[in-house]
């Protein structure tokens, strides 16, 4: 498996990615107001690492580099448990200064508990009662 920057011509699997494992996992949004487009959307002005094997992307992270903040972490559902999410937090650790941030939906029982593992703490939970979320962190 290989970590790099991703490229224009990377886009259309990460749109894809995007769409397909948010619809697969966020049970708490609604699955129609999710777009392709999204991805675009929620990625502006980050740097983005996407891990390959044989020309396939497999997933990807979008970095926020002058906060050292983590901003998406999101594995093709066909890959999860393989070592992809893994090997792009530590791709993202070396990319940046720690200590590193992210956020993660507080419903997302199956995120929250591969960031603890990896060796995240929680720090506090904000938002509103409708989207709560942990800000993470990892030194």
């Amino acid at each position: 498996m290989k970590i790099r920057l991703a490229n224009e011509f990377d886009y259309p699997a990460l749109r894809g990615i995007y769409l397909v494992s948010r619809r697969n996992s966020f049970e708490w949004a609604n699955k129609e107001d999710m777009s392709l487009g999204d991805f675009d959307t929620h990625t502006g002005g980050e740097s983005i690492l996407v891990a390959e094997e044989d020309h396939h992307i497999l997933g990807f992270t979008s970095l926020y580099l002058p906060d050292n903040f983590i901003h998406l972490l999101f594995v093709h559902p066909d890959c999860s448990g393989k070592g992809v999410g893994t090997r792009l937090l530590r791709a993202a650790a070396e990319t940046m200064n720690t200590p590193l941030t992210l956020k993660c939906v507080s419903e997302n029982h199956q995120a929250m508990k591969f960031y603890e593992n990896q060796g995240w703490k929680k720090v506090v939970e904000e938002g509103t009662p409708q989207e709560k979320y942990w800000v993470m962190v990892y030194e």
